[in-house]
């Protein structure tokens, strides 16, 4: 299937993002124009000694109770204005699923497993074979036990056993790192976009942890690989309006009972690609946590296309002419993720880039205006300089490609995506922790350092969330990547000739 490149951003500036901009820019004009009047006020005050400012003091004509009534005044606006700010949240820590070495699929077990199985022509195994020589996918992704089966074994036993594994491994490996007691968890969202049984995945983990009987839970199903930002933001919305509280957020994708077992190219694809995982975030808007947190939630900016019918449609689950069921992928989808990736960054861009970026893009704006498109060229805002770390969702090697093209991307911006996307494969909304785990597995992760997620999910969506590390985040020595970390980054080539 020919696989469309994303807009290129260099060529394709829209002006909506020029007016978000300055209008952030316009919002905070006061403060901008504020802070210099306040600095130099208070170096003329200091200049002032005390007798002149008893003299100042009495000649105001003011007496203790016009004082008191002031002093008042500022503490009660003082303090509504700190009781109405938003609440801080902080990621306190985080957990993902490491597989068994015997779910592993290397190269040549996927391809005597495809051509073993009885409804794949030949046509289909070459195809598939093409798919993961070019897919940047590596030697030790791992599948469950019931896709390791000739044909494989899709029921729902073999669907909940899955879940139990990824969902309560990633749980039970968060609660030994955080100490945290299953009954101080008061708000729980979970997603899964394709296995929604019932009892739901939430009703299984209330059953499993016994958790309290008024907790707050939400089970998120068919909003795909984006959706963990969709629960962060979930999770975030609900800690506004509950204070002292935990979130416990779960994100994973069941792989058993999606297997398709058709010849459909355009739905052949997430049998290359998807691999299992799971990852379980814990959240607090507690400010105590704040001492032993990782990281502080800045923003949360969701971008949804589902109005256009291309959109829509480009990642869609129906049945092929056999009545097989599986998840077509369009010829369009990197057209319209390239669409959902614009919109998205015009939001994110204002909340983020440093005002000297705006300044020089408002420049180039204007000065395109006066001298012409022709002689002068648009100013590409530089994203490097408002993160320092990227984790942008391994759906693909294209994908990623694209984007470290468009967003103008170093090697090392996407190292974390590429690794993921190796040692892993597809891990749907769960791979951006994968990554973020690399990042702290690396020793990378610094106070004070920025981190941009972003992800992509049917719909079709395009979510990013912004966090800010709050401290110099130490070398785990254990979670996902804790036995090979130390042979990662690995060189990967085009194309791993198979056949």
């Amino acid at each position: 299937m020919p696989a469309e490149p994303l807009p290129q951003f260099l060529s394709s500036i829209k002006l909506k993002y020029v007016k978000l901009g300055y209008q952030y820019l316009a919002n905070h004009m006061l403060t901008f124009l504020l802070i210099p009047v306040m600095v130099a006020a208070f170096l003329e005050a200091a200049k002032i000694g005390p007798d002149e400012l008893v003299s100042l003091w009495r000649s105001l004509g003011i007496n203790a109770i016009h004082a008191l009534c002031t002093v008042l005044l500022v503490v009660f606006v003082a303090t509504a204005y700190f009781m109405s700010r938003p609440r801080p949240v902080y990621l306190v820590d985080y957990a993902c699923f490491q597989p068994a070495r015997n779910c592993r699929v290397p190269f040549a077990t996927f391809f005597e497993h495809a051509r073993l199985m009885p409804f794949f022509d030949e046509k289909s195994v070459r195809f598939q074979v093409r798919i993961l020589e070019r897919s940047g996918l590596g030697e030790e992704t791992c599948l469950p036990p019931a896709n390791h089966y000739i044909p494989p074994c899709p029921s729902m036993e073999a669907s909940r056993a899955e879940a139990h594994l990824v969902i309560f491994s990633a749980i039970d490996d968060l609660i030994a790192k955080t100490g945290l007691k299953p009954k101080d968890i008061d708000i729980l969202v979970v997603n899964c976009s394709l296995f929604s049984p019932t009892p739901s995945l939430s009703a299984m983990i209330i059953n499993k942890y016994k958790l309290r009987s008024n907790i707050m839970s939400f089970n998120l199903s068919g909003m795909g690989c984006s959706a963990g930002l969709i629960s962060v933001d979930l999770a975030r919305d609900l800690l506004q309006a509950h204070p002292n509280s935990y979130a416990l957020v779960v994100s994973t994708e069941i792989i058993t009972p999606n297997y398709y077992a058709g010849n459909e190219r355009s739905m052949l694809l997430p049998n290359c690609l998807f691999r299992m995982g799971a990852a379980a975030v814990l959240l607090s808007n507690r400010r105590r946590e704040r001492a032993r947190a990782k990281y502080r939630l800045l923003h949360v900016v969701r971008t949804h296309k589902g109005a256009d019918d291309r959109a829509y449609r480009c990642v869609y689950e129906e049945e092929d002419g056999d009545g097989n069921s599986g998840i077509k992928l369009s010829k369009d989808l990197m057209a319209i993720a390239g669409e959902a990736l614009r919109s998205n960054i015009t939001d994110v861009g204002p909340l983020v880039l440093p005002v000297t970026e705006q300044l020089r893009f408002l420049a180039s704006l204007v000065a395109r205006r006066l001298l012409g498109s022709r002689g002068w060229k648009p100013y590409i805002p530089d994203f490097k300089r408002a993160f320092e770390h990227f984790c942008i969702h391994a759906g693909g090697r294209a994908v990623i490609d694209e984007l470290q093209l468009n967003l103008r991307l170093s090697a090392a911006h996407v190292e974390a995506s590429r690794m993921a996307l190796h040692r892993f494969g597809n891990t749907s909304s769960s791979s951006l922790w994968y990554e973020l785990g690399y990042i702290e597995a690396k020793g990378r992760m610094r106070r004070g350092d920025r981190v941009w997620m972003i992800g992509f999910g049917s719909g079709f969506k395009c979510n990013s969330a912004v966090w800010r590390s709050l401290r110099t985040v130490a070398t785990p020595v254990d979670g996902p990547w804790s036995d090979c970390i130390h042979r990662y980054p690995v060189h990967i080539p085009e194309v791993v000739k198979l056949l």
